[in-house]
């Protein structure tokens, strides 16, 4: 299991990151991206905590974890901004609150994060035909999510998916213990989003290739 959206106590999470790896860990994960959500005031203290942890988790326990950041419900015009300044505080994962449709994030926030060039876009279920293009033509993978809410929108993702085929990826968006799933539950949830059988492998090819140009 690969899951590369997750949050901690250093956020809105309510585990410690070493724990949370623990739990992931124990349920069959490989790698986890630790995404505690920032903005202007806090980027610097987050990033740089999640890259002392993930430092000492990747020497102690078998679990990859792969430090980065979601920028939430920042105004989209300072996004590419946010984007650069939390690469350069060491972020190796940098993903945006998308315009979900349980959550009052601002329009034009998936757009701006499309053009800063983000490496995923978290559940933008307001998704527009217009940026479904972009997202193919810049190939930046867009989220379906397991996150209660957010799921509501991965059936209207996976359409535009197969019309416009930009890469998709399956997150969990976890923020207590039994948000966590494993490779079964995740087929299952793929599977129920719309994605037709013989398709799933590219779901789960899509995220591998995520990681392997994050551990470059």
């Amino acid at each position: 299991m690969i899951d590369l959206h997750t949050h901690t106590l250093l956020s809105d999470g309510i585990l410690i990151p070493s724990e949370l790896a623990r739990r992931a860990e124990e349920n069959g994960y490989t790698v986890l991206g630790i995404t505690d959500h920032i903005d202007f005031s806090n980027f610097e203290s987050i990033i740089s905590s999640t890259l002392k942890v993930a430092e000492s988790i990747n020497k102690s326990m078998k679990i990859q974890v792969i430090p980065g950041a979601e920028i939430t419900h920042v105004h989209p015009v300072k996004i590419p901004q946010l984007v650069s300044l939390a690469r350069k505080a060491g972020a190796k994962l940098v993903i945006v609150h998308g315009e979900t449709v349980v959550e009052p994030v601002l329009k034009g926030t998936n757009r701006a994060a499309l053009e800063a060039g983000v490496d995923i876009l978290a559940h933008p279920g307001i998704l527009t035909e217009e940026d479904a293009k972009l997202a193919a033509e810049k190939k930046i993978p867009l989220e379906i999510s397991a996150r209660h809410g957010h799921c509501l929108s991965n059936g209207h993702i996976v359409r535009l998916w197969y019309k416009y085929g930009f890469p998709i990826v399956l997150n969990t968006d976890t923020h207590s213990p039994e948000n966590l799933i494993d490779d079964n539950f995740a087929r299952t949830l793929i599977i129920s989003a719309g994605i037709q059988e013989p398709d799933v492998k590219r779901v789960l090819d899509n995220t591998s290739a995520i990681v392997e140009r994050l551990l470059k």
